[in-house]
């Protein structure tokens, strides 16, 4: 019954489709060159002679003082957590890309590829390349070495990522 009155009613207004476009600021160029809807990026209202716009502003321009502040970035000599990756790995590398590119906000995560001619043992807790290469591994500043799971939470939490492995600290979810 309501759909019929609604029917009813569009009927009576003899509305377009072609009026709705009208209300959001879109107009149509049907010439041969252009058969795309243009629209206007800010509408702009008229209330009693004056015209309001939108203007953004150049968040550089408005505050030199921050702009110098984040291009520095933190320092990784200040780790939280050491992550031993295998850099011939792409799946390593892709989750490595991940938390570098999360890790230049923070600076709390040292990355150390094993596969490396550079890597040492000795500077890693004595965790040679075939025992790092079974599971991952992370150190953390301390000197504590955490694997599998517990090593990928900590280093989440190190990049506030926290939440992504949270439910892992729960019994059921943590035990294998």
């Amino acid at each position: 019954m309501a759909f019929r009155v609604a029917i009813s009613v569009g009927r009576q207004a003899k509305t377009s489709l072609f009026s709705v476009p009208r209300c959001l600021g879109t107009t149509y160029d049907v010439s041969a060159s252009n058969l795309f809807p243009r629209t206007t990026p800010f509408p702009h209202y008229h209330q009693s002679g004056m015209k309001f716009s939108i203007r953004a502003i150049n968040g550089t321009a408005a505050d030199p003082v921050s702009a110098k502040k984040e291009t520095q970035k933190p320092s990784s000599e200040n780790w939280k957590i050491k992550m031993l990756y295998d850099g011939d790995c792409p799946l390593c590398m892709r989750e490595v890309d991940m938390l570098r590119e999360r890790n230049e906000n923070y600076g709390t995560i040292k990355f150390v590829d094993i596969s490396s001619d550079e890597y040492s043992p000795e500077d890693n807790q004595g965790l040679d390349y075939e025992t790092v290469m079974g599971r991952i591994h992370a150190i953390q500043s301390d000197g504590t070495v955490v694997t599998d799971i517990e090593a990928f939470r900590k280093l989440y939490e190190a990049v506030d990522l926290g939440w992504v492995y949270a439910i892992t600290k729960y019994e059921p979810v943590s035990t294998p």
